[in-house]
C-alpha cells in the first residue's frame, strides 16, 4: 500500500512538474560475478514482470510517455497525412497459393484485417477468415494462413496476445465453416500438410513466459482430432537441437542446427506411410550452406564458398557429389531464388539496382528483367498458360507498381483490373533523390548507405536527418513503403540507411565480419555512418536522430552509449539492452553465434564492451530517448527496456527526458493488429522524432 501511494504520488509530481521528466525508480542491489568481474545490477527486480510494483512502475512510465506522445502528435500533422497518403497508394497484387488468390482486407479500421480469396484475379473477393468474427478481440493478429494440397481446408494461425506462442485454426474452404480443430502452443512454426489429411506443426512447452525456450517436439496433427492426439513425429528435448520442417510432394523434410550452430542434419521421411521413419541423407555437416529448394529429389543450396551466393544442388540420395548449377557474380547479392516448373529465377541485387535473372534447370541464362526506378520487387505469381510472371515492385517512395513480365518474349506491361486500379502518383517519381553510395569505417571498410531526401534539398548542415539500421543475423535490408517517411521527407527531412556489417547486404562474409567477438563492428560502423552525414553537410549533432528494432535496438542504445554527444534523438524498439543475461531467456540461447556467450571468458568481455546496459555512465547527460517495448514479447522480453530505462532515468546527471512506452496486449512487433494502431504508432515516432530536432 505504502509503495502504490509512493507510485501515484510520483505520478502526479511527474506529470505536474513535466518540464523534468524525472522518475526514480528504487533500487535493489543484486550482483553478478563471472570471469573475475563483479557487476552490479540494480534493476533485476523489474524481471518479475508479474510483480504489482513492476506493473504499477510501468503505468506510471506509460502515463508519462503517453502524454508527451499526444502533446507532439496534436502539434504535427503526421496522422492526418499518413492517412491521407495511405488512401491515395496503390497496392500490391494478390497472393496465389494453390487454386486461389489471397489478399488481406481491413473492413473496420479498428478490428484486424480479413483474409479474401478468389478463383481469379478479376473475381469479386469472398471474406475466408476473419480473426475478430472468431476471438472478439480487435489485438489478434494473422500471421499466417496455409491452404491444404487441393485447397479443402485453410490452416490459419493467429497470435492472440501479440508473442510468439500461437494457435492455428482451420476453415473448410467448401462449407464455409471454422472447425473445431485448435492447436495451442505453437512456437517457431509453419504448417506443412500432408495432402488434405492432416498438418505437422512445432509445440512450445515452456511453463513460464520469459524461460529460455524450449520449442523441441514436431507433432502430426489430423483433421477431425483433438490436440491430445496428435502423434510426436521429431523430437530434439535431449540435444536441445533446432530445427524446420516442410513438405515437398510425397516427402517430409526436416533441417536440424546444433545447439552451438555448428552442424546440420537433414532427414525425410516419405508420408504414405503415417510411421514417419526418417532418412538422414545430409549427416553432421559443417559446411554452412543455405537451403534454396528441393526439386525432383534434387536439393539447390547456396554454397558457403561463393559468399555472394550462387545455385548448387546434389541429389538426396547422394551427398557426396554436387553441382554448381548458377555461379555466382561477384559483388552482385543473390537475395533469394524462385523455382517454378521449368524456370529458376534468382533475384540479385547490386549496389541498390535490383533485378532478376531467368535460368533453366539446365543452367543456361534464358532472360533478364530489372527493376524500375531502383525499386525492390516481390513475384507474386507464375501463370503457366501466358508464360507470364506477375510481380510487384515497390521503394521508400514509390508505392505498388504491378507488371507483367513475358519470359518468352520480354514484354513487361504494367497490371491493371477491376480491383486494381490506377491512380495518380503522390508524387513525381524524380521529386526524391534516393542515393546508394559508401562511407569508410575506421578500419577502412566501405559501407553502403541508402540517403534519401527531397530533390534539391540545400546541404547546409542543418538538416533534420533520421539515420537506421539492422545489422544482424545477415539480414539483408531491403526498401519499405512508408507514408508517415514520406511526410518527414516532404517537410525537408533527410533518411539514411546504414548497411552496417552484420547485416548481409554485402554477402555471407558481410555478416562474419559483425557477429560474436566481431560485433562491436556492427555498433562503430553505424557510429560512422553518423559521422559521415555530418561531414558531408547532411545535418549535426542537434539535428539527427538514431532508431532501431530489436538487433537494431542494440546497435542504436550502444551507439548511444559510446558516443552520447552525436545524437539529438534516440528511439529504440523492443531493443537488446542487456547483453550479459540475455542468454538466459526466450530465445537468447540461439544467438549465441550470433553475439557471444558470456559464460565464456573472451567472450564474456567482448559482450561487456558493448552491452549499453553496462555502459551507461554516472556522469553523461545522454539524448532524449524514447524507448518502446511490448509486455508479451517473448522474443526480446521487455525488461531489457525497463532496466535499461531506469538505469539512463535514475542518475543526476540525465537532464535530457528518456520515456519508456510500453505496449499493453502486443508482443515484438507491436500493436499492429489494426489500422488504427498501426496509423497511431508512426505518427507518433514521426512527430516525436520532429519536435525534438526542431525545436
Amino acid at each position: 500500500m505504502i509503495m502504490t501511494r509512493y507510485l501515484f504520488l510520483l505520478l502526479f509530481v511527474s506529470i505536474t512538474v513535466f518540464s523534468q521528466h524525472k522518475i526514480e525508480t528504487k533500487k535493489v542491489s543484486t550482483t553478478l560475478s563471472k570471469h573475475g568481474i563483479t557487476i552490479q545490477d540494480d534493476y533485476t527486480w523489474l524481471e518479475n514482470t508479474s510483480n504489482k510494483e513492476v506493473i504499477d512502475w510501468i503505468t506510471l512510465q506509460n502515463n508519462v510517455s503517453e502524454q508527451k506522445l499526444t502533446e507532439v502528435v496534436k502539434n504535427h500533422n503526421f496522422s492526418f497525412k499518413i492517412k491521407d497518403y495511405d488512401y491515395l497508394s496503390t497496392y500490391s497484387l494478390p497472393s496465389k497459393n494453390g487454386k486461389y488468390f489471397y489478399n488481406t482486407y481491413r473492413i473496420d479500421k479498428n478490428k484486424p484485417g480479413v483474409l479474401y480469396y478468389r478463383e481469379s484475379l478479376n473475381d469479386l473477393g469472398k471474406p475466408l477468415v476473419d480473426p475478430y468474427d472468431v476471438y472478439k478481440d480487435e489485438n489478434v493478429v494473422l500471421l499466417g494462413y496455409y491452404p491444404s494440397k487441393n485447397s479443402k481446408y485453410l490452416a490459419f494461425r493467429i497470435s492472440p496476445n501479440g508473442s510468439d506462442r500461437h494457435e492455428i485454426k482451420f476453415r473448410d474452404f467448401v462449407n464455409k465453416k471454422y472447425l473445431n480443430d485448435v492447436l495451442t502452443d505453437i512456437k517457431f512454426s509453419s504448417v506443412a500438410w500432408n495432402g488434405d489429411k492432416g498438418v505437422f506443426y512445432k509445440k512450445n512447452s515452456n511453463k513460464e513466459f520469459f524461460a529460455r525456450d524450449s520449442t523441441y517436439q514436431l507433432f502430426y496433427h489430423k483433421i477431425g482430432d483433438v490436440q491430445s492426439k496428435d502423434q510426436l513425429v521429431f523430437d530434439t528435448s535431449n540435444t536441445k537441437s533446432n530445427f524446420s520442417f516442410f513438405t515437398k510432394k510425397n516427402k517430409l523434410y526436416i533441417s536440424e542446427v546444433s545447439e552451438d550452430e555448428t552442424t546440420k542434419n537433414y532427414y525425410y521421411t516419405e508420408l504414405d506411410n503415417e510411421q514417419f521413419d526418417f532418412k538422414n541423407f545430409v549427416k553432421e555437416d559443417k559446411t554452412n550452406f543455405e537451403y534454396l529448394n528441393i526439386v525432383a529429389d534434387k536439393f539447390y543450396f547456396s554454397d558457403e564458398k561463393y559468399p555472394w551466393g550462387n545455385v548448387s544442388y546434389f541429389d538426396i540420395n547422394n551427398r557426396a557429389e554436387s553441382t554448381i548449377l548458377i555461379p555466382q557474380v561477384y559483388s552482385h547479392l543473390l537475395i533469394g531464388a524462385t523455382f517454378l516448373d521449368n524456370y529458376i529465377i534468382c533475384k540479385y541485387n547490386n549496389m541498390g539496382k535490383y533485378y532478376m535473372s531467368i535460368y533453366d534447370y539446365t543452367g543456361k541464362f534464358i532472360r533478364k528483367f530489372e527493376a524500375p526506378h531502383s525499386m525492390d520487387f516481390q513475384i507474386r505469381f507464375y501463370d503457366e498458360k501466358t508464360n507470364e510472371l506477375f510481380v510487384t515492385f515497390y521503394s521508400y517512395t514509390i508505392p505498388s507498381l504491378n507488371y507483367k513480365l513475358n519470359i518468352t518474349t520480354g514484354a513487361n506491361d504494367i497490371y491493371f483490373n477491376e480491383f486494381i486500379q490506377p491512380k495518380p502518383t503522390l508524387f513525381p517519381f524524380n521529386y526524391f533523390e534516393t542515393k546508394i553510395i559508401t562511407y569508410k569505417s575506421r578500419d577502412n571498410k566501405d559501407i553502403p548507405i541508402v540517403i534519401i531526401h527531397k530533390k534539391g534539398i540545400e546541404l547546409n548542415g542543418n538538416n533534420p536527418t533520421l539515420l537506421k539500421a539492422y545489422g544482424g543475423f545477415g539480414s539483408i535490408s531491403s526498401p519499405t513503403y512508408d507514408t508517415g517517411l514520406l511526410h518527414f521527407l516532404e517537410k525537408g527531412g533527410v533518411y539514411a540507411y546504414a548497411q552496417i556489417r552484420g547485416g548481409g547486404e554485402k554477402g555471407k562474409n558481410w555478416h562474419k565480419e559483425g557477429k560474436g567477438l566481431k560485433k562491436i563492428n556492427s555498433i562503430n560502423d553505424f557510429v560512422d555512418a553518423a559521422e559521415f552525414l555530418m561531414s558531408e553537410k547532411y545535418t549535426n549533432p542537434n539535428k539527427i536522430a538514431i532508431t532501431g528494432g530489436s538487433n537494431g535496438g542494440l546497435v542504436v542504445g550502444a551507439a548511444m552509449t559510446q558516443r552520447p554527444d552525436l545524437f539529438k534523438v534516440v528511439v529504440a524498439n523492443v531493443g537488446v539492452f542487456d547483453m550479459i543475461n540475455a542468454q538466459k531467456f526466450t530465445v537468447g540461447k540461439y544467438h549465441l553465434d550470433e553475439y557471444g556467450n558470456a559464460d565464456i571468458k573472451e567472450e564474456f568481455n567482448s559482450l561487456l564492451k558493448f552491452s549499453p546496459l553496462h555502459n551507461i555512465k554516472e556522469d553523461v547527460n545522454y539524448p532524449t530517448c524514447l524507448i518502446i517495448t511490448s509486455e508479451n514479447d517473448d522474443r526480446v522480453p521487455p525488461f531489457h527496456s525497463y532496466k535499461f530505462v531506469a538505469k539512463l532515468q535514475s542518475r543526476s546527471a540525465q537532464k535530457n527526458p528518456i520515456y519508456l512506452k510500453v505496449n499493453k496486449n502486443a508482443g515484438h512487433y507491436g500493436n499492429i493488429s489494426n489500422y488504427e494502431n498501426r496509423v497511431k504508432k508512426e505518427s507518433e515516432f514521426y512527430s516525436f522524432i520532429w519536435e525534438h530536432l526542431n525545436n
